[in-house]
């Protein structure tokens, strides 16, 4: 538990050192904007006293530092006006700088980015000097928004990093507890299988030995599907209706007679590469949820049907249905609609289909109030 909360704490410490650093470089960076801002500011007034001096000489005027001045102006782009906002002539447009509508359409842009300097030469006579931010000027203006992609970027790394690693150890505790599962059950199973048989020698009636016999080999059947868990299945041609069946057939002589049932397949075999084991656990799942959503009272059924490569299992019942925002929902594991449950079941179902038998799982239809039809996709073996 002090390691758990060390990491945790450690954790947060890197996460937020990691925002105030994120912090302070947009704070930096937007001070440096605001000065170099500035600066061009100065830079522009210095200009337009200088186009004040030379507008104004005369023989005895000193022209070399103004003209200096102006002519060193290379990189802020400009815009003269006179006081009715006239473009009398214009600076770093580049090639534009002789399309006269191109030019009154960066007038009415560099509007909005710097207020224009006023150059008075007598009392209602005055130019206006408008500007607008140089290159580097703009690319800095989106340094602060790269830097915020990376920064999410960054953090979604971390996220899905953690995440997985999380992910990861939880998979390893369930195999960890399902293998315990299987030794726990392991001890008492071998029990009852000799109780078994000395039940067989009291001369019980065969059809009770029967039955008994067939909860035994149900609990070795669960007792080899939680050893298989975080290990790789061995996957054989089987016949899938017949195994599907033989799981639908057993859940459907241990539930409720409110429960109506019934089984479509073709007459002739249909193969597939799958863990006979492991399917009749996606079987029991799906069968046991529907039974679930009608409270023991409605109807079932499981159609197989064979496509050009592949083979449909679609499971219907009449229970409470699913609403469609949690299609997918419904296979993360922990959700349940349970007042009681982990919400393995379906997860467990999906990691089966999909990761050992490389097939597909999916919500077909679902209507609140009328019930659910789901879908298994298998590949078809020739």
């Amino acid at each position: 538990m002090q390691f758990s909360e060390k990491r945790n704490l450690t954790r947060w410490i890197i996460i937020i050192s990691s925002f105030l650093i994120a912090s302070l470089i947009l704070w930096n960076t937007y001070v440096f904007f605001q000065t170099f801002k500035e600066e061009e500011r100065n830079k522009m007034e210095l200009w337009a006293k200088a186009q004040k001096t030379l507008m104004n000489s005369d023989v005895d005027t000193e022209i070399e530092l103004p003209s200096f001045i102006i002519e060193n102006n290379k990189n802020i782009p400009l815009i003269l006006t006179d006081k009715k906002e006239k473009i009398l002539s214009n600076l770093n447009l580049g090639e534009i700088e002789n399309d006269s509508v191109k030019v009154k359409e960066v007038l009415n842009k560099i509007k909005s980015q710097n207020a224009p300097i006023k150059v008075q030469f007598a009392k209602n006579d005055y130019h206006l000097v408008y500007y607008g931010d140089s290159p580097i000027l703009n690319k800095l203006k989106y340094y602060p928004i790269a830097l915020l992609l990376v920064v999410f970027l960054f953090g979604g790394v971390v996220y899905n990093f953690y995440r997985a690693t999380k992910m990861a150890t939880q998979n390893k505790l369930w195999a960890g507890m399902a293998k315990e599962t299987a030794h726990q059950i392991g001890t008492p199973l071998s029990s009852l299988i000799g109780w078994l048989e000395l039940l067989k020698l009291e001369n019980i009636d065969d059809t009770t030995i029967e039955e008994i016999q067939k909860d035994i080999n149900r609990l070795q059947t669960i007792t080899d599907r939680f050893s298989k868990i975080g290990s790789e299945p061995v996957l054989e041609k089987r016949n899938i209706i017949e195994e599907t069946k033989a799981s639908f057939e057993y859940l459907q002589s241990r539930v409720s007679k409110q429960v109506t049932f019934d089984f479509r397949a073709p007459e002739k075999p249909l193969f597939v590469s799958l863990n006979p084991i492991l399917h009749s656990w996606t079987i029991e799942n799906l069968v046991k949820n529907a039974i679930d959503a009608m409270k023991g009272k409605g109807s079932l059924s499981i159609e197989i049907v064979e496509g050009d490569a592949k083979v449909y299992i679609t499971v219907t019942d009449t229970g409470s249905g699913i609403a469609k925002n949690k299609f997918k929902t419904i296979f993360e594991p922990g959700y349940t609609s349970k007042k009681r449950g982990w919400g393995l079941g379906l997860s467990l179902t999906k990691r089966i289909v999909q990761e050992y038998h490389k097939g597909k799982i999916r919500v077909v239809h679902s209507e609140i109030g009328k019930g659910t039809t789901m879908q298994m996709i298998f590949k078809k073996e020739r």
